[in-house]
Parts: structure tokens; sequence; C-alpha cells
């Protein structure tokens, strides 16, 4: 029996639902169920109940279990990890003050600087230096370090983050610390920047081991009675845990270096989004990924997200690169902003409306839940507008109360303002888009690409009902929402790789290039991930990348270069000059001749083949189904509400097509199709959404002059207000005849620009279209 043909199980914790998904080949089962913040491992069990009882299997029947979560950053942004103390070298107690020296934002004199995880009193220091080459100039005072050690006891701290100078290059003093403190304090958990992050950039590494100590106890606790829960209902196979970087880890792994998970969610539908990509040629998508809590965009080319090896774990800023705490781990590349459906709207003190970051979660929840909960939502503007059919919601699991959404809305949003219900939900629905709309054109400008060239895919509870007013202002005129939209992140664990990748500083130049000294240290990174990936895999095969991160000689950034997976010999050095080289050129468009290249830090991954995904046959189009009913939904444009036809998404076939406006529902979300689209089901059960403008675009026939010798009507204008393209030369092969002038001899006037469709009030007028020639 292949993998294919046995029972996976993934599940994906959210601040606000738990998602689970159930597969065996094509036949998939999911539901979503309120996460239980007490007990997290409570509502994955349930609902892992529920889909087994709809599969008619149990617990022992599943063949692999794959988890996410975003615990571990929820409990860095709240600051409910353990009581942590850092112990580092005399000198050093305040690198994680001073950071880089730098302010993210140097004309704003009242910056908030992040809260550190560990407050001045518990940080200590012991005698003992290592340089950057790795030499010993003054070894560690043991005694000092049990001196330390009682002085922790009594102030029970719960985990220890060990960070000393250059220990990247000689990890000898942090091993032996960690062995008198696991004598000294018997329980405690004990973290080494040496091996959670063996890398140059002091600030950076002891800031990523503290925050691995910080979350390792309740992690390790959660993860524990996850997989008792587990065992007692009859699973005795592997747990294995998505790690942010887009990979199977197992689950002691994960219990080791727990910071390897902080966005194990988000990663788990940025593969999702690159496998949606590959089946259907995409070569240029952007991730978005909407759920209760947060919403998270991602640039994914040629099938690849984009990945990165720092991220920052509770911005102060939104947009601010350095106003976060770093976390220097291999990470998919995402921009994240508290935009979620919980996202709590408010007015502030200059009469504007706000959303977020701060999020009601599952408990007490948006106000239409009905458990508590009164500050407005995302979620209540949904409901407000008609989006939402509340008999629909999460699968008709979750009562809704539309009269609570509308009480909160008002209170919170529409007396302050003056506003009636429905337009005050329409400002929180517009601001919380601009919201995710600014965060995809930061990201973009970024990375330097056209946001509007992409094709977003989205996914998560709320994205759908999103995802069209976003490509509006964003330019897009495709969106793919694949099947199962509401539980993606959960789809996409299933689809990826076991794998471990470890990164280790040290530095060489290449005019002094040691061979030898290079090859020993790949060796022993391979032999280490090789047996962590190993554990993961499950018998598939493995494969092994290598890559060394150089730069020219004092310069303050490095860039990647591929090396080949054997030891390295002299010859070698000409081979990664040149690589370096090209790879700079491509960055810069220049190279610098004959300039010194240093190495800083050596990678290497090891992972299971992922095989590409076939590619999708086009379906051909055809008529919907029948809608279900009609929904009032409010239209801001005219400022009335209007009928919209609700279609069942399980009655489509591929080539089903629906107009827009239209409200398209399923189990675990709804999609809202604005009146600037179509929606169409592909050959991949993926709901495929194209702007009206671009249809009509592809489609223009020539242009007949009229009998009164009016020209023909323009194309309508795409989502940016662009007026379309003049039509193209006819049959014949020449260009179109010009429109005849009317009576009085005078040329016909231009036709008029068409402006873009949507409520968006900031979006500019088009300019007027120019005439045809002769005119």
């Amino acid at each position: 029996m292949t993998l294919a043909e046995t029972y996976r199980l993934a599940t994906d914790i959210g601040g606000t639902f738990t998602d689970i998904v159930l597969e065996r080949g094509e036949t998939r089962f999911t539901t979503k169920v309120l996460t239980t913040p007490h007990a997290p491992e409570e509502a994955v069990v349930e609902g892992t109940r529920i889909v087994l009882a709809e599969a008619g299997i149990g617990f022992a029947d599943l063949a692999v279990f794959v988890h996410g979560t975003t615990l571990a950053t929820n409990a860095v942004i709240e600051r409910k990890g353990a009581r942590t103390a850092l112990v580092a070298t005399d000198g050093f107690r305040d690198v994680i003050e001073i950071a880089d020296e730098g302010r993210y934002d140097q004309y704003d004199i009242f910056i908030d600087k992040p809260r550190q995880l560990i407050e001045r009193k518990l940080r200590f220091t012991v005698p003992e230096r290592i340089d950057v080459m790795g030499k010993v100039w003054l070894p560690l005072d043991e005694a000092a370090l049990r001196k330390v050690a009682k002085e922790l006891k009594k102030l029970r701290v719960e985990a220890v983050a060990v960070a000393f100078i250059h220990s990247y290059a000689n990890g000898a003093h942090e091993v032996r610390a960690g062995e008198i403190l696991a004598q000294e304090l018997p329980g405690v958990s004990i973290t080494l920047s040496s091996e959670v992050c063996p890398e140059m950039r002091e600030y950076e590494r002891t800031s990523t081991a503290i925050a691995n100590a910080y979350v390792q106890p309740l992690m390790a606790g959660y993860l524990g009675r996850l997989k008792a829960r587990f065992a007692a209902e009859g699973y005795a196979k592997p747990i294995h845990l998505m790690t942010s970087g887009g990979s199977l880890a197992t689950l002691e792994t994960a219990a080791r270096f727990p910071i390897r998970l902080v966005e194990s969610g988000p990663a788990g539908g940025a593969i999702l989004a690159a496998h949606v990509a590959a089946e259907r040629a995409e070569d240029k998508v952007l991730s978005f990924d909407m759920g209760g809590t947060t919403a998270k965009i991602c640039l994914i080319h040629d099938a690849t997200p984009y990945k990165a090896r720092t991220f920052e774990v509770d911005r102060q800023s939104r947009f601010m690169k350095g106003s976060g705490l770093p976390v220097r781990i291999p990470v998919i590349e995402m921009v994240e902003i508290g935009a979620g459906g919980g996202s709590i709207a408010r007015v502030d003190s200059l009469k504007r409306i706000t959303v977020g970051p701060d999020s009601a979660a599952s408990v007490p929840g948006p106000a239409c839940y009905g458990r508590g909960g009164a500050a407005p939502t995302v979620t209540d503007a949904d409901v407000a507008l008609g989006r939402i059919d509340p008999a629909r919601f999460a699968g008709g699991a979750i009562t809704l109360y539309p009269d609570k959404s509308d009480a909160a809305l008002d209170a919170a949003v529409g007396k302050p303002l003056a506003l009636k219900i429905a337009m005050a939900a329409h400002g929180v629905a517009e601001i919380v888009d601009e919201n995710m709309a600014n965060a995809a054109r930061v990201h973009a400008v970024e990375r330097g690409v056209v946001v509007g060239d992409h094709t977003m895919v989205a996914f998560g509870g709320a994205a759908p009902l999103h995802a069209a007013r976003l490509a509006e202002k964003l330019g897009i005129s495709r969106i793919v929402i694949p099947a199962d939209a509401g539980v993606g992140s959960a789809v996409g664990f299933l689809r990826a790789p076991a794998a471990y990748e470890l990164v280790h500083s040290k530095f060489m130049r290449l005019d002094r290039f040691d061979a030898k000294e290079a090859s020993k240290l790949l060796a022993g990174m391979s032999k280490e991930a090789t047996s962590l990936a190993k554990a993961a895999a499950g018998g598939r095969t493995l494969t092994e990348t290598r890559t060394a991160f150089m730069r020219y000689t004092g310069q303050g950034h490095e860039i990647a270069v591929g090396l080949p997976n054997r030891a390295l010999t002299e010859k070698d050095v000409a081979l990664m000059r040149a690589e370096f080289e090209a790879g700079y050129r491509r960055l810069f468009a220049r190279h610098i001749p004959g300039a010194a290249i240093e190495v800083l830090s050596w990678a290497l991954l090891v992972t299971t083949d992922t095989a590409r995904p076939a590619a999708l046959a086009k379906a051909r189009r055809k008529d919907g189904p029948k809608p279900l009913g009609t929904r009032p939904v409010f239209d801001a444009k005219s400022g009335r509400t209007v009928k919209v036809p609700v279609v069942d998404r399980a009655t489509m076939t591929p080539g089903a097509t629906v107009a827009g406006p239209a409200i398209i529902v399923e189990a675990g979300t709804s999609t809202f199709v604005t009146a600037s689209f179509d929606a169409q089901l592909d050959a991949g059960h993926g709901l495929l959404l194209t702007a009206k403008a671009a249809e009509a675009a592809t489609s223009v026939k020539p242009a007949k002059a009229a009998a009164t010798g009016r020209p023909a009507k323009p194309a309508k204008a795409a989502a940016t207000g662009k007026p379309a393209k003049p039509a193209k030369a006819t049959a014949t092969g020449k260009p179109a005849k010009p429109a005849k002038a009317a009576a009085t001899g005078k040329p016909a006037k231009p036709a008029k620009a068409v402006t873009a469709t949507g409520p968006a009030a900031t979006a500019k007028r088009a300019k007027p279209a120019k005439p045809a020639k002769g005119q």
C-alpha cells in the first residue's frame, strides 16, 4: 500500500479555530472546531474524532499525523512563556537591549522598542572568553557558574538560555555550562545558543536562544500531552510537526527546538499555495491566508515560496523592520498582520475606524458567537453586510446571532461616527482590506516585484470573503480559491517534505581557503541533519543541498552560493568565486573583479523528494447550478441592500460558471464574488475568479461603426481603473476603420473612460481614452 492509499491526518491550531483534515487518496474529510486555549490538545482530539467518525475508522487506522500550531508565536506575543533567565559572557549582559544600536524609525522620538522576554534582573554573566576563530582566551569559571545557578534556583526560573560570545565558533564552554546547570537545576529547561543558532551576529543569536528557552517548557508540555492523548486513543505511530521553513520534523526535535514552530501554521498555507500554483502553471502567485486572528501574505515564484533566514516576532510597528524580536531560523518569508475574522474594530481619538491587531479569538469570540463577546469584529462586519449566512457558518456547527453583530457595530462604530449599521460594517471591512492591501504592497516593493502581475491564491476561513475586494485594490485579475480553502494550511501540511536544515557560521576567506576544514564542518552538519530528517521521512528517499553564504570582505550582507555535495578541494575556490560573482551580477548588474571574498556561514538541507504535481487540464466553460436562493447584501456603491444569489459549491462541477455578484458557500468558508469578477470551477475543483474586464480584454471583437457613426464601446476597465486598449485589427489584417463623422462633419468624440468597479472610494478616475487614428 502506498502512502497516498493510507489515512493521513493533519491538524492546525489557530487563535480562533482548530482545523482538521483527513485524507486518503482523493477522498478528504474536514472540520473546524473552536480552539481550547486552556488545553489546545482537547480541540485537536475533538476534531479528530469527528472526521474519523465520518470516515468510519479509528485512531489506530491512521498512518500519518502532521501537526502545526501558532502556540509558540502566541506565547511570545502575549508574553505567556516560562520564567526565563539568561547566562552570558561577562560584559554582555545587555546584548538584547543594545541590539544593533539602530532605531527602526529614526525620526520618531517616542518609538516603542520591543519588550524583551527576559527582564534585566534575570540576566547573569560569568567569566569566560572565546575568540572569533574559536580559540579559548579565558576558561569558563565553573565556580562562578554554580553560584549563578544557586541564585537562579532561588528565583524559581523555569528555563535558562546560555549565550556566550563567539560560541558558534566553539561551543565547548556552552556545552559544559549546560551540564553544570542541568546538575544544579533539575527539571529546568536549558537552551544553548550554539545548538539552536550556531551563527554569528550576537544579538540575533542571543535573541533566538532566549525565545527558544522561553517557549520550551510550554511547547514540551503541550506536545507531551498531545502524544499521550493520541496514544490513549490508540494511535501509536510518530507525530510530525510542521516547521516555519515549510518542512516536517519529529515531535522530539520540535520539543528540543520549539522556536522552529513559530510560523508552522502559516508555512503550511504557503506550501498549499505553491502546490496550487504548480498544478495551474502559475509562475507568479501571491498567497493570501486570512484566519480568525491574523492575515498572512507570501510571494511564490516558480511554485517555490520565498524563504528567509531571519524572522521578527511581535513587531511594534506593522511594516517597520527592526521593531520586533529577531529569531534566526529557516523560515518561509511572509508578512503577517493582525487582520483576521476575530480582529476587533473600534473608533480612535481622531474619529478613525481602526481594526486589530488584538483579536476576540475563540473566547469570548466575535459578538455574533453569543459567547460573551461585546466588541465588534471583522466577522461581525461580514455578518452585518450579509456576506455570511448564519445558518451555514462553520458547516452549521456554530450558531450566529446577527442582532448581536448589529448591536456591537452600532455601539462601537455607528453611533460615534453617526453612521448607519450597514455603513459602519462597510467601513470596518474596507479598513481591514486596505490594511492587508498595504501589507501586500510593501512586501512586493521590498522584493522588487509588481503585485498586480500575480495570481492570488486565497485560503483560510476568512480569506475567500475578502479576496475579491483585496484583488480590486491591488489590481489583481485572477484569484484561485482551492478546494477546502477554509482548512487550507492543514491541507498544505500533507504536502510538505520531511526535512531539516542546519546553518553554521565559520569564517573563511577564499584566498586562504581551508578545504579540509570546510569539508569536515559540512560532513558533521550532513550527519546531524540526515539523522533528524530521516526520523521524519518514513523511509522516503533523502536529497542533500549545500550552500555557502558569501560576501565581499567588509560588506554587511551575504548572498547564497550553491556547493557540490562532496568533499571540497582547493580547485573549488575558482568555482565558488565564479558562482558568487554571477549571483552578485544578478542582484546588482555588476561585480568587483579581483576583490577579496569571504564565507561567513555554511548551510545544509536534507529533504525528501517532493514530486511536482501534474498540470491540470482546462475545464470547459458551462452554466453554473441553480442558486439555493438569494441573500440581502449591502452594496456601498449604491448605498442600498441588493439581493445576491447564493450557490452551493458542492453542486458545481468543473467548468461551471457563476457571474458576480454572488456568494458561493461551503462547509469551511464562503466566497464573496464581487460584481467585478466571475467564478468558474476548474479541473482541480478550485474556484477561479477572473476579473470581468480581463475576460473582456481577451475576447474583444473588432470595433464596428454603428449606423449612427458612433464608435463601439470600449471593453470595461480592469480593477486598476485603466481603460482597455483599442480594438485590434480585423481578420483582413487591416486596422479597424475609424468611426464615421456625424452629419456635421466633425470627428466623433472619444469614448468616455470606464472607472474601476467596486466601492473603492479612493480609486482614481481613469483618464479619457485617446481617439482612434484618423478621428
